[in-house]
C-alpha cells in the first residue's frame, strides 16, 4: 500500500541522526519533527528565523505568533531561539545545516530539482530553497511519486524551472525510497505492499534495480 504525507515523513524521520541541524521545507518535511525518536537531541531550523522547532501544536494550543517558513503555527522545543532572516540564512549559506528536507515537484536523475514555480500557476514562491539546495551536502526530497495527472515526478531531465542542479542525494514518495547515484536512481526500499513493478512504471527517469529489494520499516 502507497505511503500517505505522514508515512513518507515517518520514514524520512529515520535518517535524522543524534545532534543533526535540519532544515525542514513547507509541506511533507513539516511532518517530520513529528517522528523523530525521543532518545535523540536535533535541532529544527526554520528560515524565517527559528531554530529548535517542536511538533506541530494540538488543536486549541496554536500561538499564531509562533510560525515556520510555510506560515503553520508551530512549537518550540526548551531553549529554542528567534532571530531574523539574515542569520538565518547565514547558517544556511556558512554550511551549518546538516540535513536539509524538501518537497518537490519534479527531481532529475542528475539530482536536480524543480521545487518552486509552476508557469502560469500560482505557488507561494521559492522561499529559501535555492540557498539551502546551493548550501547543503545532504539533502532528502519528500513527494508523491507522480503528480494528480498520476505522469512521474522522477524524471529523466526535469521541465520545470531549475531550483538547483546535481544537489539532491535521496529521494522519499509514497511508493519508495531513492538513492540518486551515478545518473540514475537507486531503488534502496518500496513502501509495504507496492511492487518493484508498480514503481518501475511510476518512473520515467532510470531506476536501478540491484538484487531483492526490501519493504520499508515504518
Amino acid at each position: 500500500m502507497a505511503l500517505d504525507k505522514n508515512g513518507i515523513a515517518k520514514r524520512i524521520a529515520q535518517e535524522v541522526k543524534d545532534g543533526y541541524y535540519v532544515n525542514l521545507g513547507i509541506g511533507i518535511p513539516t511532518l517530520v519533527a513529528n517522528f523523530v525518536r525521543e532518545d535523540i537531541e536535533v535541532e529544527f531550523q526554520s528560515e524565517n528565523g527559528v531554530l529548535g522547532m517542536g511538533p506541530f501544536p494540538f488543536e486549541g494550543e496554536e500561538d499564531a505568533d509562533i510560525i515556520n517558513a510555510g506560515k503553520q503555527t508551530i512549537t518550540t522545543l526548551p531553549g529554542a531561539s528567534f532571530f531574523d532572516s539574515a542569520t538565518s540564512f547565514s547558517m544556511i549559506r556558512g554550511k551549518h545545516v546538516d540535513l536539509t528536507i524538501l518537497g518537490a515537484m519534479e527531481v532529475a536523475e542528475n539530482g536536480d530539482i524543480a521545487n518552486w514555480k509552476i508557469p502560469g500557476k500560482m505557488v507561494k514562491g521559492m522561499g529559501g530553497a535555492m540557498d539551502l539546495v546551493a548550501s547543503a551536502e545532504n539533502i532528502i526530497v519528500a513527494m508523491m511519486h507522480t503528480n494528480k495527472a498520476g505522469e512521474s515526478k522522477l524524471l529523466k531531465s526535469c521541465t520545470l524551472p531549475l531550483t538547483g542542479v546535481g544537489c539532491v542525494t535521496k529521494i522519499v514518495t509514497n511508493l519508495a525510497v531513492l538513492e540518486i547515484k551515478n545518473n540514475g536512481f537507486h531503488l534502496i526500499e518500496r513502501a509495504p505492499g507496492v511492487s518493484v513493478e508498480e514503481i518501475q512504471t511510476a518512473t520515467e527517469g532510470t531506476l536501478i534495480i540491484n538484487g531483492e529489494v526490501p519493504e520499508m520499516k515504518i
